[in-house]
């Protein structure tokens, strides 16, 4: 059985302390867990992050088609190209101009289509004009 501490003798409540002592320099310092989380994001916050565009790739190859798609009044047929420019994305957009029987004749178009960091039309332009027959370097 236990004594309590006023009954237990004067020296043996000083070993118990100097113990405690001891144990503590032994423990590395650290903070409580909470308390190092709240401190960890705090210092998050003030990291100047890198530099995210607002629009990811696929979302510019996206908003290119349907822009494409309001200008000319044809629907997208794919995306033949996809570039990362300084302010904004330059997409290669490609169009069936006029349906043909058979398929192999129909006429497409290339857009190239500009848009800056946020979807917004910088500008657009058809390229090019061919049979979807047609090989690529005939």
């Amino acid at each position: 059985m236990s004594r309590a501490p006023e009954e237990r003798p004067r020296e043996e409540r000083r070993r118990e302390e100097r113990h405690h002592e001891e144990r503590r320099e032994e423990r590395p310092r650290t903070r409580p867990r909470e308390e190092r989380d709240r401190h960890e994001q705090g210092h998050e916050r003030e990291r100047p992050r890198p530099r995210r565009p607002a629009l990811d790739a696929r979302d510019a190859a996206r908003r290119a088609a349907r822009h494409v798609e309001g200008l000319t009044g044809r629907a997208a047929e794919g995306v033949t190209s996809l570039e990362r420019g300084k302010d904004g994305w330059v997409i290669g957009i490609e169009v069936v101009e006029t349906h043909r029987i058979p398929d192999s004749t129909d006429i497409l178009a290339e857009y190239q289509v500009e848009l800056d960091d946020h979807g917004e039309l910088a500008s657009y332009r058809r390229t090019e004009r061919y049979y979807r027959g047609r090989g690529e370097n005939t």
